[in-house]
C-alpha cells in the first residue's frame, strides 16, 4: 500500500509539473543597443496578438529595426523600420483584441496600429506610466495590451528618457541617436 502511494504521489507531482509547464507564458528577451528586456506574453487573453507577434520573432522580422518612437512618460514604439528608415513588408492587420481585460499599465506591452481598429501588424509599444486612455472604451476599439515587462524595465526607462526629434521620416519623437533592436528571441 506504501509503495501505491508512493507511486500516486510521484504520479500527481509530474503531472502537477508538467501541466505548469505546458502553462508557462512564452517569454522574450528583446537585446537593443540599451541593453536588454524581458517580455511575458499572455497568449490566453491575446491569443492572435501572441501567435501574430512571434511568427515576426521567429522570421527575425526585428532583427536590425529600430525604436521609431520615443514619447517621455508615454511609450517606447518599435519593430517596423530598419536601421535605414525604411518601413519593413508586414503581414496583413490582425482583429483587435483590446476588449481581453488586459489594460495600458506601466510595462505592459500593446499592439501598435493606425486608426484602422483591426491594423496592428509587427509594431509594439511598451508603456512607460498607466495610459488607461489606450485602453477600449464603449464607443471605441482601443490598442491591444498583450505582454509585460518582467526583466529590464530600467532599460526601457533609459530608451524613454532619450532626445528625441526630426529623424529619417518621422518630424518628430525619434530618437536622435538611433536605438537599435538587435534581435528578439524566445526564451526556454
Amino acid at each position: 500500500m506504501h509503495g501505491l502511494f508512493r507511486f500516486l504521489a510521484l504520479s500527481a507531482a509530474l503531472m502537477l509539473g508538467f501541466s505548469a509547464l505546458a502553462s508557462a507564458e512564452p517569454r522574450v528577451r528583446v537585446e537593443t543597443t540599451l541593453g536588454s528586456f524581458v517580455i511575458e506574453l499572455n497568449p490566453q487573453r491575446a491569443p492572435l496578438t501572441v501567435a501574430s507577434f512571434l511568427e515576426y520573432v521567429k522570421a527575425g522580422h526585428y532583427t536590425n529595426t529600430v525604436f521609431h518612437r520615443v514619447i517621455g512618460n508615454f511609450v517606447v514604439q518599435g519593430g517596423g523600420y530598419d536601421t535605414s528608415y525604411v518601413e519593413k513588408p508586414t503581414r496583413s492587420g490582425i482583429p483587435n483584441e483590446s476588449g481581453n481585460g488586459l489594460s495600458n499599465r506601466r510595462g505592459t506591452v500593446g499592439l501598435a496600429r493606425t486608426g484602422e481598429a483591426h491594423s496592428g501588424t509587427a509594431q509594439f509599444y511598451v508603456n512607460l506610466v498607466d495610459n488607461a486612455a489606450l485602453d477600449p472604451q464603449p464607443s471605441r476599439w482601443g490598442y491591444t495590451v498583450f505582454g509585460q515587462v518582467v526583466e529590464g524595465m530600467n532599460v526601457v526607462d533609459d530608451i524613454g528618457a532619450v532626445a528625441t526629434g526630426n529623424v529619417g521620416p518621422f518630424d518628430r519623437d525619434a530618437p536622435l541617436q538611433p536605438i537599435i533592436i538587435k534581435r528578439v528571441e524566445v526564451l526556454q
